[in-house]
């Protein structure tokens, strides 16, 4: 429970004071072992804490509201409205100097420094595995491991960020951390450094646990989405599925499944092909996460500007048995959740040497599907008929709570020129605040 965030509604509201502490008193002590003096203490200083920021105004107090909530948009729900907002994110950032930047929408980013390439990536942990902190370890520092390694890049280091609520157990810090260290050690890449925080401060109550595990590493030839070309192949590995999967088993009653979930395929995979002769041939690798093949598909035409065509059934092939079994118990969209199997788009002349150092590592590997010159669209191939292969408003409903929340899809059109208009108002910010900065140094 977010105690400012209850305070501030109900001042908006119109309530006075003494009944917004005593109600606010009620709410904390259903959640906080905590005395009456304490709690009405604690109550009335969140109260003047937030009448003191009523009326601020200006750019650093202020922003423009798109009046779209995060849940209702889609972001971090990996559908249209996700990919939308990550592009208006790099509208934001704008054009830079690096080699490979947010704009071109892969999952890391480079630079050149002294010949070689520095790559960096960061990725946030599954939020529905709070109460399960190794598991949540384990698989951010996985799926950043992942993201740089599909850039081609050898990682040399790792970086994490933790934040527990203020009532959250501190042994969560450390599960947390095994999981990160299991995988590093595993892989021969240390965890040098972090920031631990509680969320919110004093004022979110509650247990939850949240945070990211980031990767930089070094890369000769990278393998960024841009330099897919017509001509070329995708080929598929074999995938279990990380923390999106292991999600969708607990609480969905197949606990069993997320141990299919724990291992390092994905990994060994790159390390083999990054030190094999026919990585230079790859032109292109992601990992199958963001919304499946669907919203990666999609993501990888717009960026390289071609058309790319799957067949359903190689790719059905490549689903983990037993994670495949339990998708259709539940009947979830194998194309429309994240897998974490590996994506690789390269020339049809090298596909067998690469498919060769794949299966040597004993990860299955097949191609799915091809690339054409065209104008960008993913097509899906289903009993040799061609089909639409666009992402969803949100990925795949995974869990009994997102069934609910898939029925709910507002008018996205007009979310999105509210959105945009909120975008438009950050950039103008930016502009502003550069231009003050500018003036400082000059007048300095």
């Amino acid at each position: 429970m977010d105690v400012e965030e209850y305070v501030r509604m109900h001042l908006v509201a119109g309530e006075d004071e003494d009944t917004l502490v005593k109600n606010l008193i009620g709410r904390i002590m259903e959640i906080k072992n905590t005395s009456l003096a304490y709690t009405e203490a604690f109550a009335r200083a969140v109260v003047e804490e937030v009448k003191n920021t009523q009326g601020l105004s200006g750019d650093f107090f202020e922003f423009e509201p798109a009046r779209v909530k995060m849940g209702e948009f889609g972001v971090g729900s990996r559908g249209k409205g996700d990919f939308f907002a990550h592009r208006e994110i790099a509208r934001i950032i704008g054009k830079t100097t690096a080699s490979v930047g947010v704009d071109e929408m892969d999952d890391a980013g480079a630079v050149r420094a002294g010949g070689e390439y520095i790559v960096c990536t960061v990725d946030g942990m599954h939020s529905r595995l709070s109460d399960y902190p190794y598991l949540a370890g384990f698989h951010v520092t996985r799926a950043t491991l992942r993201d740089l390694y599909v850039m081609g890049a050898k990682p040399v280091m790792l970086f994490s960020d933790i934040h527990v609520a203020d009532d959250g157990d501190v042994a969560k810090i450390f599960d947390y951390t095994a999981g990160i260290t299991t995988v590093g050690e595993a892989m021969d890449v240390p965890l040098v450094t972090g920031s631990t925080l509680r969320i919110g401060g004093d004022m979110v109550l509650g247990n939850r646990l949240t945070g990211c595990v980031g990767c930089v590493g070094v890369a000769r030839h990278l393998t960024a989405r841009k330099s897919t070309q017509p001509g070329d192949v995708l080929l598929m590995t074999e995938g279990a599925g990380g923390g999106t999967i292991a999600t969708a088993a607990i609480y969905s009653g197949f606990p069993d499944v997320v141990e299919e979930t724990i291992n390092l395929n994905f990994l060994v995979t790159c390390e083999a092909l990054i030190k094999s002769p026919v990585f230079d041939q790859i032109h292109a690798m992601t990992d199958i996460t963001n919304g499946g093949l669907r919203g990666d598909i999609f993501e990888m035409t717009e960026t390289a500007r071609c058309r790319m065509v799957v067949r359903e059934e190689d790719t059905r092939s490549l689903v983990n048995p037993r994670v495949r079994e339990m998708l259709e118990a539940l009947e979830i969209d194998f194309l429309g959740v994240s897998l974490d199997a590996l994506l690789i788009v390269a020339p049809q002349a090298a596909a067998d040497a690469i498919k060769q150092v794949i299966q040597s590592t004993g990860v299955n590997c097949r191609e799915i599907g091809y690339v054409e010159a065209g104008k960008p669209a993913s097509v899906l191939m289903t009993d040799g008929k061609e089909h639409d292969f666009q992402p969803r408003f949100r990925e795949s409903a995974y869990t009994p709570v997102k069934k609910v929340v898939d029925t709910n899809v507002p008018d996205f059109e007009k979310m999105k020129k509210e959105v945009l208009r909120a975008s438009e108002a950050a950039i103008a910010k930016k502009k502003r605040v550069l231009e003050r900065l500018r003036k400082k140094e000059m007048n300095a």
